[in-house]
Parts: structure tokens; C-alpha cells; sequence
């Protein structure tokens, strides 16, 4: 063996240098804006709590609510969050088809929770004019509502790039902000209808 043979294999392999994996900029910004939407229902949650304290009785007589209806459309809702969760396992493991299957049930059962309480604001003999409970019904559930339309949509757009063969480097990135939004919304709804149509 060479003079020149074994002093290459002497040396030592230079250690790569340790570059720690950070989260994608899109996730970190939806996690920030979805700790302000926090803070806004914090605040809607506040009034109507507020308000109940200063009701001798709630909700106020002639309130009729579909219990039973609303809390099947709730676990719609809610079932729409693990088969989200679903789209994004399938996405991570590369099967770009399932992915899109679980995004359309997850789209459907979405927009079958807002075609519910589209049907609810209309049937719903209280107005948003009655009293203060009628309000908070409205304001409450309409601005949720339009979270969750705007979670369809988000959801309409994530399909719409995946029409190619082959997923960009940043598809990923988009699954996971979109099912953060998803997962959120989904909580929300939970304090809204225990708020809303369980609290006596």
C-alpha cells in the first residue's frame, strides 16, 4: 500500500454538520394566524358568557332548538376532521390518489354541516331581532360557518393542485396548513354547540 494510500485512509471523515429540520414558514404562519382566530372566538365566547350571567332564564322562553339535529350535523362535522387527518397521512406517504379521496369525504361532510345550518337559520323561529340570545345564535354560528366555508374552499383549491402526476415540494406543506385550519374549526364548533344549544 502506498505512502499516499495510507494517508487518506488515516484521516478522518469530516462529520456533516447537525442542521436541525424546522417546520414549513406556511405551517408556522398558520399556527400564529390561528392563535388570533383563538383570540377572537375567546372573545365572542366572553360576551355570550357575559350575557347568560344577566338572564334569569336561558335560553329565553319560546327559544325552540333541534337538539337532536344539530348534535347529528356535529358529528359530521367532527368526522370530517380525522378523515382530513387521514388526506394528510396518505399525502405524507406519497399515495397522491387516496389523499384526494379522503379530501373529497372530508369536503362533503363539510359542506353537509354548513347546508344544516343554512337550514337551521331559516327554520329557527328566533331572530338575530328577538332577543340577546337570538344575536348571539346568529353572530356565534354565522361567523363559524363562514370559517368553515372558507375551510371548503381551501379545500377546493388543495384538489385543484393536484390534478398533476406529480406533487410540487410545497404540496405537502399546504395538506398540513389546511388540516391545521380543519382541526381548528372543528374545535371551535364543539364550545358552540355546548354553548349554544346544551347550556341551560
Amino acid at each position: 500500500m502506498s505512502t499516499v494510500t495510507q494517508t487518506i485512509l488515516a484521516e478522518p471523515t469530516p462529520a456533516r454538520p447537525f442542521v436541525p429540520k424546522r417546520p414549513p414558514l406556511l405551517a408556522v404562519g398558520v399556527m400564529i394566524w390561528l392563535g388570533s382566530e383563538f383570540m377572537f372566538f375567546s372573545g365572542l365566547f366572553a360576551a355570550f358568557f357575559t350575557i347568560r350571567a344577566h338572564a334569569i332564564v336561558w335560553p329565553p322562553a319560546g327559544t325552540k332548538l333541534d337538539v337532536v339535529q344539530a348534535g347529528v350535523f356535529t358529528v359530521v362535522l367532527l368526522a370530517s376532521s380525522p378523515t382530513m387527518q387521514m388526506a394528510v397521512w396518505k399525502e405524507e406517504r406519497g399515495d397522491r390518489s387516496r389523499a384526494k379521496k379522503w379530501i373529497v369525504v372530508s369536503l362533503i361532510l363539510g359542506a353537509l354541516f354548513v347546508a344544516n345550518q343554512g337550514y337551521e337559520w331559516v327554520t329557527l323561529t328566533t331572530r338575530p331581532s328577538t332577543n340577546a340570545y337570538g344575536s348571539l345564535f346568529f353572530i356565534m354560528t354565522g361567523l363559524h360557518g363562514l370559517h368553515v366555508i372558507l375551510g371548503l374552499v381551501a379545500m377546493v383549491f388543495l384538489l385543484g393542485r393536484m390534478k398533476g402526476p406529480a406533487g410540487d415540494p410545497g404540496e405537502l406543506s399546504v395538506f398540513q396548513a389546511v388540516s391545521y385550519y380543519w382541526h381548528f374549526v372543528d374545535i371551535v364548533w364543539i364550545g358552540l354547540f355546548s354553548c349554544l344549544f346544551l347550556l341551560k
